[in-house]
Formats: structure tokens, C-alpha cells, sequence
């Protein structure tokens, strides 16, 4: 019998790992519902049946039900598919029209395609065997929801899910909404009031979508969702300043009381160097621990940090790949990023002349602006045993760069949250960080007097602090092996798993049902 106990919970997202991702919102969305299943509750996905998604998936999608809707003036059709994937049931919003397109972003009309999804999700409740508590909304794809649950759906009522004797109504529904990045906010032209959405100016309005002459469907959203969470506790505290807050530090101060950071975790069963196949020899926390002496003959060892082996073996079979000099006593630092200003590329591209005077290597993996791109192809033709630029994106790679580097810079304007630093440190990677958003919440800093720490930040946005602290890496990578070995240590035991942040989400919902 079904447990009809358990808190009842839509993910809706316009993206999500297996099935596309463009962004560490894909990662979310494809781990934090099963992560919040393994704590009990009842989470399903719903997202948009992309022509990319890879046919192995679409072959295990089950019609459930199909039917028009409005979007302003339009009907437009409305197919609903599902599959299971790792215990989590996943809805797919179908529709050719505005979904069958190579990417999911990047379109003239993306903001009736969004429009379209959100709506979609709402109408599909009246079909659905499910009648959610809660519907989390992510990023300004989805923040339209709540606006339409209050202007479109006031007096409608849910399908009877079993165990039900009538339909939940709408009116019930609570709402989340979830910044990932509040720079990307879905403005568009005020046409779209009466064309797209339906409202008229008095209902727009009245719902927070009006933004000067654009309609914003992230300040509508933030207006009304019952909770809106950051993914970093920091980052919700910056938002509600002039310099982070985007033009929406308004709405973040008269609605503090709504607000939260709960830090983002990691998938670490895929990202995992003791099982991890894209690296050539496996390690774990414990490899980086050597027992030491048995003084007094009871069995007792005293212990003291050391790099893995198999971590060594990674470096040499990266340093072999890339054409870069094969040595373990050159430290590798190392940039996995869009090569853009906001991932503070001006400050590396800044000290980076006078860093590689000293004896280290430097590997970069993205792609991004041509300034970026130049300068670093025109290093590593300068010195190709020395700079590896490699200019596109490649996940065995990144697997790699990970595991065979010994430092990864973030130097970030700002980062809401921010994977790589996470992804580093469980790898045995020292992140060098700027203390914003999630990077402050994860990396704790070098601690030169008690030998504590799992990386290295400062402060300030500034080219000459993130140089300090690199050459300070570099002194204590070359002159105290022991401390360096202790940070490596340290970094492999952070726990960055769904886990704790699930619960946090979990105790948010209760508080909302």
C-alpha cells in the first residue's frame, strides 16, 4: 500500500543529468531528488523532453497522457512521458514545437518556451496519479510557477492521486524557488504580458512581473514563492547587497525572513577516486594516512599525512597526456571553468607572466572569451612542456586534471556555490579560492600554526592576493612536505555527499506543509 505519509515533492527543472545539462543546475537536479527519496519522502522530477536527450532514455519513456492548453491566445498540445531512473520518478513535458532543439537554452523564444514549461507543469497536475505539497522551482525557468498557481489556478483542482477520495486543490500548494545564479533573471519584452502569459497589466502587476518596460519572471517569482533558498549560505547573505543583489536586493531585505543558503552537495558515487574509471589508479581518504611507528608494542599506531600513491600515479599519467614535463616535484595548477571574467580569469591573466617564472606547471580546461582563449593557446605554445591549454570540454579529462593536480584555481567575482572547488577536494586537490558565495562556505583556509585547512583564500578581488596566496602553495608544496601532504589529507575527507543538504531541503518542506 502506498505510503500516503510521505511529504509529496515536484522538482520541476528545465534541465537535469543524465538526461542534458548546460550547468551545475543539471547536477542538482539529477541527484538531489533521489537524495531527498533516501531520506523518505516522495520527490519527482518534471522537466522538458529535449530531441537531445539520448535515445537509451527516450526508449524507456511510458505515455502517460496528452492534451492542449492555453498560453495566451494559443492552444498548444501537451504530451506527458515517464521513466524511473535510480528510484526517482521523472515526468517529461513534450512538445516539438519549443522542445526539439539541440540545446535548451540560446533561443529567440525562450521566454515562451519557458512559459510554456511552467504553465505545462501546473495543467499537468489535473493528469498526474500525483498531487504534490510542495513544487520546487530552480533558476527563472521555472519561476513563473508560482505566478500562475496564484493568477491561473486559484480555484482548480488536482487529479485524485490514489489513496485519494477527491483531488487536492491548488490552492494548496506551497512553493520553493531556488537561486543557482541570480545573474540570469528571464526579462523580455512586455509583449509577452497578454501574448504569452495571459495576464493583463493590472494582474502582471500585481504578480511582480513588471520590471521597468520588460517583464522578469525571476523578481515575480521571488515576490511570491512561499521560500526561496540559494544554494550557499553566503551567497544568500551577498544577494541582499548592492554589489550581489542584481537589481533584486530589494525584494531579498523585505522578504529576509524567507531566505536561506543550504549548500549544494555532490553525486560522490560517480565522483569518487577510489572507484572512479577515468583515472588510472584508484585512492581514498585512507591511502592518505601512513602508519607510522608502534613505540610501546600495543598495537596502537601514530599515523602522519602523506599523498597518495595512486594520486602520484594520476600526475604522472596527466603530466604524460598533456605533453608536459613528467615530474612529481613540479606542482600543477590547474583552471576547470567557462574561461569568462566572472570565474575571475582577468586576475589569473594578470599574475600568470610573473607565476610561471617560478618552476610549475599550468593546465587549463574550457572554453569561453576569445581574450581568454588567446592568451593561454599563446602560453602553451611558448611552453608546451610547461602550460597545457586545452580548449574545449572533455569529462574523462576533467576526471584526470582532478585527480593529477595539485592545486585548482577559483578566484572567483562570485560563485553562488560552485562545484569545482567541491569536485577538487575530493580528489586531493588543494583549491585556491576568493572567499564569495559557496567558495567560502567549503574551503576552510591554510592555517600555517596548527597545520589545519583544505585550500587557500583571500579576500579582496585583487590580482596581487591571488599571486600571494599561489606563490604561498607553491612555498609550502616545495619546503614542508608534511604540511602540504596534511592539506591533501584533509581535502580527501571532506564530506561534500547530498546528504546534509537533502535534510535541510527535507525540514524545509515539513515547515511549509
Amino acid at each position: 500500500m502506498k505510503d500516503t505519509n510521505k511529504e509529496r515533492i515536484l522538482f520541476a527543472a528545465f534541465e537535469a543529468v543524465p538526461f542534458i545539462k548546460t550547468g551545475g543546475l543539471g547536477d542538482v537536479a539529477g541527484s538531489l531528488p533521489g537524495a531527498l527519496n533516501r531520506l523518505g519522502a516522495d520527490v519527482r522530477l518534471i522537466m522538458p523532453k529535449f530531441a537531445s536527450i539520448p535515445q537509451k532514455y527516450k526508449d524507456q519513456m511510458v505515455h502517460v497522457a496528452d492534451f492542449y492548453m492555453p498560453l495566451g491566445w494559443r492552444s498548444q498540445f501537451v504530451g506527458i512521458e515517464t521513466l524511473t531512473f535510480r528510484g526517482v520518478i521523472v515526468y517529461f513535458i513534450d512538445n516539438e514545437y519549443y522542445f526539439n532543439r539541440d540545446q535548451a537554452y540560446g533561443y529567440y523564444d525562450d521566454g515562451e518556451r519557458v512559459a510554456y514549461f511552467s504553465r505545462a507543469v501546473l495543467e499537468s497536475l489535473k493528469y498526474l496519479d500525483f498531487s504534490p505539497q510542495v513544487i520546487h522551482c530552480n533558476d527563472w525557468h521555472t519561476a513563473l510557477i508560482p505566478a500562475f498557481l496564484q493568477g491561473k489556478y486559484g480555484l482548480d483542482i488536482m487529479k485524485a492521486a490514489p489513496g485519494q477520495t477527491e483531488g487536492m486543490p491548488y490552492s494548496s500548494i506551497r512553493t520553493v524557488l531556488t537561486i543557482h545564479n541570480l545573474k540570469f533573471q528571464g526579462k523580455f519584452s512586455g509583449y509577452m504580458i497578454g501574448d504569452v502569459l495571459g495576464f493583463s497589466q493590472l494582474e502582471a502587476e500585481n504578480l511582480g512581473l513588471i520590471d521597468g518596460d520588460a517583464v522578469n519572471f525571476m523578481r515575480s517569482g521571488l515576490s511570491f514563492a512561499d521560500r526561496i533558498t540559494t544554494v550557499s549560505p553566503t551567497y544568500a547573505d551577498e544577494i541582499c547587497t548592492d554589489f550581489f543583489g542584481e537589481n533584486a536586493q530589494d525584494i531579498f531585505n523585505s522578504r529576509r525572513d524567507v531566505l536561506c543558503g543550504i549548500l549544494n552537495g555532490i553525486d560522490t558515487k560517480a565522483l569518487d577516486p577510489e572507484t572512479d574509471p577515468m583515472i588510472p589508479e584508484h585512492y581514498c581518504a585512507a591511502d592518505a594516512w601512513l602508519k607510522v611507528s608502534d613505540d610501546d608494542g600495543d598495537g596502537s599506531y601514530e599515523t602522519s599525512p602523506c599523498v597518495p600513491e595512486g594520486k602520484l600515479r594520476a600526475k604522472e599519467a596527466l603530466q604524460q597526456r598533456l605533453g608536459l614535463a613528467t615530474d612529481p616535484g613540479k606542482p600543477i595548477y590547474s583552471i576547470i571553468s567557462r574561461l569568462t571574467d566572472q570565474k575571475g580569469l582577468d586576475l589569473v591573466v594578470a599574475i600568470i607572466d610573473e607565476f610561471l617564472q617560478e618552476d610549475v606547471q599550468l593546465i587549463v580546461l574550457g572554453v569561453g572569451e576569445h581574450k581568454y582563449e588567446e592568451k593561454f593557446r599563446s602560453l602553451a605554445g611558448m611552453m608546451p612542456d610547461r602550460v597545457s591549454s586545452c580548449q574545449f570540454f572533455d569529462e574523462p579529462l576533467s576526471h584526470m586534471i582532478y585527480a593529477g593536480s595539485d592545486f585548482v584555481l577559483v578566484p572567483s567575482l562570485f560563485e553562488p556555490c560552485g562545484l569545482t572547488q567541491i569536485i577538487a577536494m575530493r580528489y586531493g586537490a588543494l583549491p585556491i579560492v576568493r572567499e564569495t558565495g559557496g567558495l567560502r562556505d567549503t574551503v576552510i583556509p591554510y592555517n600555517q600554526f596548527d597545520g589545519t585547512g583544505t585550500g587557500f583564500t583571500f579576500a579582496n578581488y585583487n590580482a596581487h592576493e591571488l599571486l600571494f596566496k599561489m606563490k604561498e602553495a607553491n612555498s609550502i608544496f616545495h619546503n614542508n612536505k608534511e604540511a602540504f601532504a596534511g592539506l591533501v589529507a584533509h581535502a580527501l575527507e571532506q564530506d561534500f555527499s547530498w546528504d546534509v543538504s537533502a535534510q535541510k531541503y527535507l525540514d524545509l518542506y515539513r515547515e511549509l506543509i
